[in-house]
């Protein structure tokens, strides 16, 4: 299907340009066999388009060609939001530039299939005929994975913009370049594909924390706390059961040892479920399961368990 992009997505995406924040970050010393904390080498270059550290939209920076031809839809905030951004600009002439752009259509389609939590967005500089050829989507088998731009004025943007080899510009789910690479070179490529499975490794839908004394006294009364905080492009799902369920020694006494649905706290993207108990001397051990479900911005749904455990005294 052939679509112009929509003057108003166009602007909506230009003024909101975060896609979104990572909930966790790879930490500690690089692991060559780990991709989210593998060293990726990235080239020093300057680019006419992007540089590394820019805030870059889905429809790109200021000066982008607005109207062009799309193989599909024109990109997509719902499916892209949450996801590493590819952007990726080659062309069918001259013939040199095909066929490198040809072999790195091979890498794009490997980076598809390996990484769901990737969105492409190709500009080819060329017909529609040339578009199909250099299409990393693939058609059905990329359903909500990106889009391809194409057509006169792709080209004239491109001339413009002096690209002249197969260019890649990596953005991570906060709307920041992470990686510009100008050129089809195996190094090039090798940076770029390290870097996106780095980046898409590190993504989670959520975070999740307990809390609990370790001492106290007889008589005191303790809570109990389990507490979720979603990534931010997603929210908690009103169709997906919400539980809290705590089990506790015979000897301690809680208000509730189940909480449901709204008996769980939820303020924008933290949930939180608390459970007051007390008890007499001893030593003590409980735990608790939480489970509840999200929703993303297309519509996809997900469910998330975790538990927590606690051990604690009470003295007198």
């Amino acid at each position: 299907m052939r679509r112009f992009a929509s003057p108003i997505l166009l602007a909506c995406a230009l003024v909101s340009p975060a896609l979104a924040q990572p909930t966790t970050s790879p930490s500690g010393d690089p692991a060559p066999t780990d991709p989210a904390k593998a060293k990726v080498v990235v080239p020093t270059v300057a680019s006419s388009v992007a540089n590394v550290g820019d805030t870059l939209a889905l429809t790109g920076n200021p000066g982008w060609p607005a109207k062009v031809d799309w193989l599909y839809d024109s990109p997509a905030l719902n499916d892209a939001t949450g996801k590493v951004l590819v952007f990726s600009f080659c062309g069918a002439k001259p013939k040199a530039m095909l066929t490198t752009c040809t072999d790195e259509l091979n890498r794009l389609i490997a980076l598809k299939e390996a990484n769901p939590r990737v969105y492409f967005v190709a500009y080819v500089d060329g017909s529609k005929k040339d578009a199909l050829k250099l299409d990393p989507i693939r058609e059905s088998e990329g359903v909500g994975r990106g889009t391809v731009a194409f057509g006169r004025n792709v080209t004239k943007w491109i001339k413009s913009a002096k690209i002249t080899k197969p260019t890649s510009i990596v953005v991570d789910v906060d709307g920041k370049v992470a990686l510009v690479t100008t050129g089809g070179a195996a190094a090039d490529l090798d940076a770029r594909d390290q870097k996106v499975a780095a980046l898409a490794t590190r993504i989670k839908e959520y975070s999740f924390s307990s809390d609990g004394p370790k001492a106290l006294k007889v008589g005191d009364k303790f809570k109990l706390t389990a507490s979720v905080k979603l990534a931010p492009w997603l929210k908690y799902s009103a169709k997906s059961p919400t539980e809290f369920k705590v089990t506790v020694p015979k000897d301690i006494a809680c208000d509730s040892t189940v909480l449901k649905g709204d008996q769980l706290k939820t303020s924008g993207d933290t949930m939180t479920a608390t459970v007051t108990c007390s008890g007499p001397r001893g030593s003590y051990e409980a735990r608790a399961q939480l489970t509840f479900g999200w929703e993303t911005p297309s519509g996809a749904a997900g469910l998330g368990a975790e538990s927590a455990n606690w051990k604690f005294e009470i003295k007198p």
